[in-house]
């Protein structure tokens, strides 16, 4: 059953924490809450940037930024933290997946061993170690997708599709599709189709996904929704409340995009800049009304 364009919504808790305090962050499109370095923060523009990626806090002050060597940034839009691909420990996986026209044959994660933050601000640029690339196309044809998220349970990349012009489908690749010789480029497995109506009107379009670190939870924002849902055998996802939680008007401008888990309850979501205002920083708890 595909969920009504008018949903009773559950209330939310939020508390905006802070803004970026670098200037160079203008469009916050993933977010990923680091487990190595209690109180950081990554993130990454969207389209426009270089292959950067940043580090702040809650507050949003700028902890540096580094380069990824031999990455591109075509159309950076989400940001996950797992285990590695093709290697052991931690890896921050970028999803260069973006595709408003919905006409790329191909798109980019890359996975790289996850850094240390810098040691100054903004203006120590560094370098992360070389990235794994992974080169996937979908099966069913070209789609714009804006979530990912990198199950702790089976070691697989997931992919939500935004619903630009149809429905919200999970993909999944598979661990072992990394750096096989014979198939340079992984086609991604369909796994399901989301009971999610997408909207533009309504904001109903998926913008960021995160799985929680015990791989039980795993959260789907739109623009003003998030849903939870509990990954079961083949990582499709059932509903794990029954109605979403409410984040119409939190984020300036409505240009919230990125989200992940702070801790087993608490949601943080990073906002784009609107206007004179820098991107904000925010952290959410669902709950029943």
């Amino acid at each position: 059953m595909i969920l009504p364009a008018l949903l009773l919504l559950q209330a939310a808790t939020t508390a905006q924490t802070g803004e970026f305090e670098s200037r160079r962050i203008i469009e916050s499109s993933g977010v990923a809450v680091s487990r190595s370095h209690p109180g950081v923060l990554w993130t990454h523009n969207d389209s426009g940037d270089g292959p950067y990626v940043y580090a702040t806090d809650l507050r949003g002050r700028d902890r540096g930024f580094l380069l990824v060597p031999g990455a591109e940034a075509v159309d950076w839009e989400d940001m996950s933290l797992g285990p590695c691909p093709t290697r052991r420990g931690i890896c921050l996986y970028l999803a260069d997946t973006g595709d408003n026209l919905e006409r790329r044959s191909r798109v980019t994660v890359y996975a790289v061993a996850e850094p240390d933050p810098s040691v100054g601000r903004g203006d120590t640029l560094r370098t992360t170690a070389a990235p794994a690339i992974l080169q996937l196309r979908y099966p069913d044809g070209s789609h714009d997708v804006e979530a990912i998220y990198v199950s702790p349970r089976d070691n697989a990349l997931y992919l939500v599709s935004k619903g630009r012009t149809g429905r919200i489908r999970v993909y999944r690749v598979a661990r072992v599709q990394w750096g096989k010789a014979d198939a340079p480029v992984a086609t991604a497995e369909l796994v399901q189709t989301l009971d999610i109506r997408p909207s533009a009107e309504a904001g109903r379009l998926v913008t960021g996904a995160a799985i929680r670190p015990d791989g039980l939870v795993v959260a789907v924002r739109t623009y003003e929704e998030i849903y939870l849902f509990t990954p079961i055998v083949g990582g499709r996802l059932v509903p794990a409340r029954e109605r979403p939680c409410d984040i119409a008007g939190l984020e300036a401008g409505g240009g919230g995009e990125a989200i992940d888990f702070l801790d087993d309850s608490t949601l943080v979501l990073t906002s784009e800049a609107a206007g004179w205002r820098r991107g904000t920083i925010h952290t959410v708890i669902c709950r029943t009304p």
